[in-house]
Order: C-alpha cells, then structure tokens, then sequence
C-alpha cells in the first residue's frame, strides 16, 4: 500500500500544478505588449495570451490608397507583436516551470 500513498502525492502534485498553469493562463491576458511596422504607421496592441487587442493605422496611411502597403505593414505588425506575446508567455512559464527544474519553451 506504500505505492498508493505515492500515487496520492504525484496526483495532489499534479492538481497544484495544473492550478498554477491556469492561473498562470489567467495573468497571461494581463500581459500587453506592442508593436508598430512603418515608422508607426500601423501599430498592433496584443496580450501574451497572443490575442489582438487592437490595430491603429495612422490615417494617411489609409488615404494612400496603397492597399498592398497597409497589408504588408499590418502583417508584420501582428507577427512582431505575436513574437513579443509569446516571449512574454515564454517568460511567464519560465517562472512556474523553472522551479520544477522544467524548461518548455512555446508551452503557450
């Protein structure tokens, strides 16, 4: 019966574990991060949930007419803000991983 009370442990383990994660999931939408492509001209505001928060395109970019341009700038945008967010999660599960002696980049 000595390997149930194990069992038992790992589990309870377990379970504080998976609570640390979804808080940590939580705090993650907390976590704003920026970026901008054209000298400004389009901004992109995200969370290190990598959700978008929101796109600013800068007025005289819009009236150019230059559809091909705000696409490009908007894409890279939301790439280089997505690169922070996960950066921010990377770091984020650092924290709880690191003292487990577990590394897991890209866990979220």
């Amino acid at each position: 019966m000595r390997g149930m009370g194990n069992i038992s442990e790992m589990m309870k383990q377990a379970q504080k574990m998976q609570e640390k994660l979804q808080k940590m999931q939580d705090e993650l939408k907390n976590i704003i991060v920026e970026a901008s492509a054209g000298g400004g001209a389009v901004t992109v505001t995200a969370n290190a949930a990598k959700q978008i928060i929101s796109v600013k395109i800068e007025k005289e970019l819009a009236a150019s007419g230059d559809i091909e341009m705000l696409q490009d700038l908007v894409t890279a945008a939301v790439n280089e803000a997505l690169s922070k967010a996960q950066e921010s999660a990377d770091a984020e599960a650092k924290k709880i991983t690191g003292s487990l002696g577990l590394n897991i980049p890209g866990m979220f």
